[in-house]
């Protein structure tokens, strides 16, 4: 390596590195590292990649249960056992940087990127979910970014073939710069046959197969752990292009030569590209690699090695092959007319060793690379900030109660973060695979049958920015609780979590006090439901240098599971004399609200009212009301209160609701409120009595509220509005604002 140019502190800085780390790798590889060397380490050593400055407190999640196959951070994607022989391997990821940039290509390649997790592990995707978050939607700059993300979703997805089954949208100032989009993919796999992302053997063959690699992408992982400025926009090159019809080819493919038994290990290129592959999977197995980088077909000419080994071009896959199998492997690819090259092999030595012109021009100790390894773990300052005790302060009797609250119903209704999202969803195929079951069948979470089976699995994605910003604990237990209701409305059992942790700058104490508080909350709620944490994804610096951060931001998604298909509920009601009843509690609380947030426009509160044990004891007596089928509907009241539930179950089916309202609890509260813990049912005439009976046995509190009528809402005898109205409203929001 001596022609190789010697890196600087200078250089160290520019690539994202700080002195000490500088430090630690020259006491690493007891020299100082060449310009490859060093790009090698600050990709690796970014917060994308390494996790340093979150992994102290990863590591307090709660991620044991009896029905993981593996562990949280052990493969690519979490794996659950659902039965029958069978696993669900889910997860989800953020790509929110590169969306900010260039949201076209920036969602669709963390669509193309999540999906690679899941087939990676051998399992074959049956469902994609997203949740979104933007400034807001009156902005130019909203609209394009919207428009693109959504797009680039629809585009890649469709293509690819996987059902887009659910999300979310949410808007407020806070993400105007700097929007959140997060990706979240399920497949299934039969029980032992899936493939680790691990290397062993000395001399077995490295392959790396798909796409070509080009320029696309570079130091993107760096990209992803810094602030977004007036100057991201020059960091174009770090955006990746995507192919979803290669991955389509590259998913077909690697699903086949799994089978033929040749394969010792395989990992995507993803973040960090071909160096994060190598040194995940050397690391995992306690082996080195020797790689030669003219060997890696490329699409570009003259790539310097430190770009091929960075680049992140997309629908590219390492795969160790054993020895003497490489005809059964090179068959599967040639099959599938991708790119399939024996790029190096594996060594005893824990080292990476790459090679151009037949010089060496890297070697560097794979463990000490990568997370859990010799990465960097930070435990960074914490603080709580002022406005924490200044929001408790929150007094609802200082909030004046609205002449006219059938004002505050149309303000809601059109509402963007309350209306309806079908401009969003109807760019997605939701049914491409046959197997989604919620299309047509609107329920709390999209449920999924699973093929050869009576089972279906039910996914959902959950988060209220703004519940976790007034009070991260609650907030973020409260994203697990309605992620659980969700499952448990659409007839599911929860079982599992998986994350994207979207938060500001680390480095700043008062939003890591937001992030060990989100950590605190999810752990207490994932422990009480029983559905531990699988893995995920960390993303800081989701902030602007005018905007400041955007509101802490732990997406959960999770998973259920339902024994039968056929036991899945759905949220509509179904005939006019239905009786509508409230399971949970009714409270005297409009904090955090949609309803105070946007229409009193008071940002001071503190998070909804949330009572843990309340909320899972509620839960398993709607369980329960399934399993017994004593009701016919289920939806859980959540954004926008108790009357915009009652809408939603009433628009699918042209009914309508009269109900009467409790008079000691403040109108505005009883209607708008989002205090949790609450689920809508409807009940026909001739089960009231067993249903009553059996809510007589619980420990949940449950009151009736009225009936479901044929067009009309009405409140306390007083008529709101016509339900076709109301769905006029709420359907056309998003077009009106964006067009068709």
């Amino acid at each position: 390596m001596e022609n190789q140019e010697l890196s600087t502190l200078e250089t160290a800085k520019e690539l994202g590195l700080i002195p000490e780390e500088y430090d630690r790798i020259k006491e690493i590889l007891g020299r100082t590292p060449n310009f490859t060397e060093l790009s090698i380490f600050s990709v690796m050593w970014s917060e994308h990649c390494s996790y340093k400055n979150s992994i102290v407190w990863l590591k307090k999640l709660p991620n044991k249960g009896a029905h993981l196959m593996a562990e949280a951070g052990e493969e690519n994607a979490g794996l659950v056992d659902i039965g029958d022989g069978l696993g669900c391997c889910f997860k989800i990821e953020s790509h929110n940087h590169p969306s900010a940039l260039e949201p076209y290509q920036g969602a669709a390649t963390g669509v193309g990127g999540i999906n690679r997790d899941i087939f990676t592990m051998g399992a074959r995707p049956i469902a994609q979910l997203n949740s979104l978050r933007f400034g807001s939607i009156e902005n130019d700059r909203t609209k394009w970014l919207l428009k693109g993300v959504v797009k680039g979703i629809g585009d890649y997805g469709n293509a690819f073939g996987v059902p887009t089954v659910g999300g979310e949208v949410f808007f407020d100032e806070c993400y105007q710069i700097n929007p959140l989009v997060n990706a979240m993919s399920a497949g299934i796999v039969k029980a032992g046959e899936t493939v680790s992302a691990t290397s062993y053997g000395v001399g077995n063959p490295v392959y790396i197969v798909g796409s070509a690699t080009g320029k696309d992408g570079i130091h993107g992982a760096a990209f992803a752990s810094k602030d977004i400025t007036e100057d991201s926009v020059n960091d174009l090159p770090a955006v990746q292009v995507g192919d979803p019809f290669q991955e389509k080819l590259l998913l077909e493919a690697s699903l086949e030569v799994i089978k033929t038994g040749a394969v010792i290990g395989m990992q995507d290129m993803g973040a960090a590209g071909i160096i994060c592959s190598n040194s995940e999977m050397s690391a995992k197995g306690k082996h080195g690699m020797r790689i030669d980088l003219d060997k890696v077909p490329v699409r570009q000419e003259n790539m310097k090695p430190y770009e091929i080994l960075l680049s992140e071009s997309q629908e590219r896959m390492l795969i160790v092959v054993e020895k003497g199998k490489e005809a059964l492997v090179e068959a599967v690819f040639d099959k599938w007319d991708l790119n399939c090259a024996i790029i190096g092999e594996v060594t005893d030595t824990e080292r990476l060793q790459y090679y151009a012109k037949g010089e060496l021009v890297a070697d560097v100790p794979a463990d000490d690379l990568v997370l859990g390894g010799g990465a960097p773990v930070y435990h960074r300052e914490y603080r709580e900030p002022a406005y924490f005790q200044e929001f408790k302060k929150f007094n609802i009797d200082d909030v004046p109660l609205p002449k006219d609250l059938r004002e505050v119903a149309q303000h809601l209704i059109a509402h963007p973060n309350i209306a309806s999202k079908r401009w969003v969803s109807d760019q997605y195929d939701s049914m491409v695979g046959t197997a989604t079951m919620t299309d047509n069948r609107p329920s709390d979470a999209a449920v999924v049958a699973v093929k050869g089976t009576n089972k279906a699995i039910a996914l959902t994605v959950d988060c209220n920015g703004r519940y976790v910003y007034a009070d991260p604990h609650v907030g973020t237990a409260i994203a697990v609780a309605e992620a659980a209701r969700n499952i448990v409305c659409a007839g599911g059992e929860p079982s599992a979590i998986t994350n994207c942790l979207n938060f500001g700058n680390p480095y700043n104490p008062e939003v890591y006090w937001q992030f060990v508080g989100a950590i605190k909350g999810m752990s207490e709620a994932c422990l009480k439901f029983e559905t531990p944490v699988t893995g995920g994804n960390v993303s800081f610096y989701n902030q602007s240098s005018d905007e400041g951060a955007v509101f802490p931001t732990p997406t959960i998604g999770m998973l259920g599971v339902l024994e039968n298909a056929a036991d899945m509920m759905t949220l509509d009601f179904k005939a006019t004399d239905d009786l509508i009843y409230l399971i949970g509690e009714s409270v005297n609380d409009i904090a955090s609200s949609e309803y105070l947030a946007s229409y009193h426009k008071i940002a001071a509160s503190p998070a909804p009212y949330f009572d843990l044990e309340k909320e899972y004891t509620m839960q398993q007596t709607v369980k329960q009301l399934i399993a017994n089928k004593l009701i016919v509907s289920a939806h859980d009241v959540s954004d926008g209160g108790l009357y915009i539930t009652l809408l939603e179950s009433a628009m699918p089916n042209n009914f309508g609701f009269a109900i009467e309202t409790d008079s000691e609890i403040r109108k505005d509260a009883f209607l708008f409120g989002e205090g949790q813990g609450r689920v809508v049912v409807s009940v026909k005439p001739e089960q009231q009595a067993a249903f009553i009976e059996s809510m007589a046995t619980s420990e949940t509190e449950f009151s009736y509220l009225g009936v479901v009528t044929s067009s009309g809402n009405v409140v306390d005898d007083e008529m709101y509005d016509t339900t076709a109205h109301a769905k006029s409203i709420y359907d056309n929001v998003f077009h009106n604002y964006l067009g068709d």
